[in-house]
C-alpha cells in the first residue's frame, strides 16, 4: 500500500499544474471568485451520486466533526481556491509560485513541531534540497533573480495561501476525521468551500462581473473540474492518509518541474538546462524526505520473500 501510495504521489502534482493549463485561458474571461464557485459546485455535482452512499454511511460522523471540516473547506477552497485566482489578478506566476513553494517547508516543520519530535537530518536536507531544486527552476538558474521581485497585494494573497495550505494538510491527519472514507471525505469538504465561495460569486456578479458563456471558457473550467480539482485533491487527501502529510507534501516539489514540461507540451515554451537541474534536486529532496518509509518497504519486502 505504501509502494502505491508513492507511485499515486508521483503524478499527483501533475493534476495540480493542469490547473495552470486550463485555468490561463480560463481567467482571461471568468472573474477569480466565479471561477473558484463554478469550480467546486460543479465538482461536487460531478462525484455526488458515486459519494452520497458513503456520505449517509458516516453521517454521525460527518456531523460530529463538522467545525473541522468547514475549516477545511474554507482552507482548500476559499483560501487556495478563490483567493489564489484573485491574487494572480495581481501578481506574476513567478511570484506566485515561489511563494506557494513554502507551504512543503511549513507542514514538515509545523508536523515535527506539533509532533514534538526533531526533524531528522535526512529530511531536513530533503527539504533543502528540494526548495533549491523549486528556486533552481523558477528563478531559471539565475540567483541574482531574486532581487528583481517585489511584493505587492497579490503576493501577499500568495503567503497566506501557503499557510492555508500547510494548516490544510495537518488538519487532513485529525484522528477525529481520518478514519472517513477518502472520496466521502472530499465530498463534504469540497461542498463546504462551494458553499462558502457563493456568496463571493453573487457579490462579483452583483457589481458587474461577467458570467462565463463562452464555449472555450466552459471547456477549461471542465479540464478544471475533472484533473486540477477532483483527480488532484483525492490523490493529495489519499498521500495524507497513508504516508502523512509531511511526505505527501514535499512530492508537490514536482510542481514546478511538471508546470515546466506541459507548459514546453502546450504553450511552446522551451525547456533548458536549469530545468533539469532543479528537476535533479527535487527527486533528491523527494528520495532523502521519504527514505525511511522506503527502508520499511524494502525490510517488508525482504521478510516477505523470506
Amino acid at each position: 500500500m505504501r509502494l502505491r501510495a508513492y507511485l499515486i504521489l508521483a503524478v499527483m502534482p501533475l493534476f495540480f499544474v493542469s490547473n495552470l493549463i486550463f485555468g490561463r485561458p480560463a481567467v482571461e474571461t471568468v472573474p477569480p471568485w466565479t471561477l473558484a464557485t463554478l469550480r467546486w459546485t460543479i465538482t461536487c455535482a460531478v462525484i455526488a451520486p458515486f459519494v452520497l452512499p458513503l456520505v449517509r454511511r458516516h453521517l454521525d460522523t460527518i456531523l460530529d466533526q463538522w467545525r473541522v471540516i468547514v475549516l477545511l473547506g474554507f482552507l482548500g477552497m476559499w483560501v487556495c481556491g478563490g483567493l489564489v485566482y484573485w491574487s494572480l489578478l495581481y501578481t506574476t506566476a513567478t511570484n506566485g509560485t515561489l511563494i506557494y513553494t513554502a507551504s512543503p517547508v511549513l507542514v514538515v516543520l509545523a508536523d515535527a513541531l506539533i509532533s514534538r519530535r526533531p526533524l531528522p537530518m535526512t529530511q531536513a536536507l530533503g527539504v533543502l534540497l528540494g526548495l533549491l531544486g523549486v528556486f533552481t527552476v523558477v528563478l531559471k538558474g539565475d540567483p541574482s533573480a531574486l532581487l528583481h521581485l517585489h511584493f505587492n497585494i497579490g503576493d501577499i494573497g500568495f503567503i497566506i495561501s501557503a499557510i492555508g495550505w500547510a494548516i490544510y494538510s495537518l488538519l487532513l491527519r485529525q484522528t477525529t476525521i481520518e478514519d472517513l472514507p477518502t472520496a466521502a471525505l472530499f465530498f463534504v469538504i469540497a461542498w463546504c468551500g462551494a458553499t462558502l465561495l457563493i456568496p463571493f460569486m453573487m457579490l462579483e456578479l452583483a457589481l458587474g462581473a461577467p458570467f462565463p458563456t463562452t464555449a472555450k471558457a466552459w471547456a477549461s473550467i471542465a479540464g478544471i473540474v475533472l484533473f486540477a480539482s477532483i483527480l488532484s485533491f483525492s490523490t493529495y487527501q489519499y498521500g495524507v492518509k497513508h504516508v502523512g502529510p509531511a511526505v505527501t507534501s514535499v512530492f508537490l516539489y514536482l510542481l514546478p518541474c511538471y508546470g515546466v514540461a506541459l507548459a514546453a507540451l502546450f504553450l511552446g515554451e522551451e525547456l533548458h538546462l536549469y530545468h533539469a537541474a532543479g528537476l535533479a534536486l527535487v527527486m533528491a529532496g523527494i528520495m532523502l524526505v521519504s527514505s525511511a518509509g522506503l527502508r520499511d518497504l524494502i525490510l517488508a519486502h525482504f521478510k516477505t520473500g523470506a
